[in-house]
């Protein structure tokens, strides 16, 4: 797949995948007012063109994003060195929705997926964050 910020500076490339998932957690809902729209796409990911800048919001994972437009363009776990990018990047958009995260800090202002698989913040920490 390929994609695109919104100013063009950042070309993205990854393979292909043709889910989604929404992270409702407070973090990418404070960037965007909204959830991340998330394409999980692993270790293979390529960017090119300008170089994306970075922000650790954590101790396991890196946000990049275009310093340019501003566009979110990954959450990178360190840990696995998995690239989670913005689905609003890729030029033919076929997704299905499967999967919804932190679901309990979505705010009560929308719904989406009825049928969608659904995980609590803790439910996340406890499947994907490294032990200490």
């Amino acid at each position: 797949m390929k994609g695109t910020c919104l100013c063009g500076a950042i070309e993205v490339t990854a393979p292909k995948h043709n889910e989604v998932s929404l992270c409702h957690c407070d973090m990418f809902r404070k960037r965007s007012s909204g959830p991340l729209h998330a394409v999980h796409c692993g270790p293979g990911v390529t960017f090119s063109g300008a170089e994306p800048k970075r922000y650790q919001s954590s101790q396991w994972a890196v946000r990049g994003f275009c310093a340019e437009c501003g566009t979110n363009i990954y959450y990178h776990l360190l840990a696995t060195d998995e690239y989670i990018l913005s689905a609003g990047l890729f030029n033919e958009p076929d997704f299905k929705l499967s999967l919804e995260i932190f679901t309990d800090e979505k705010p009560a202002y929308y719904d989406l997926q009825p049928h969608s698989k659904k995980m609590t913040a803790q439910e996340v920490f406890d499947q994907y964050a490294p032990e200490e």
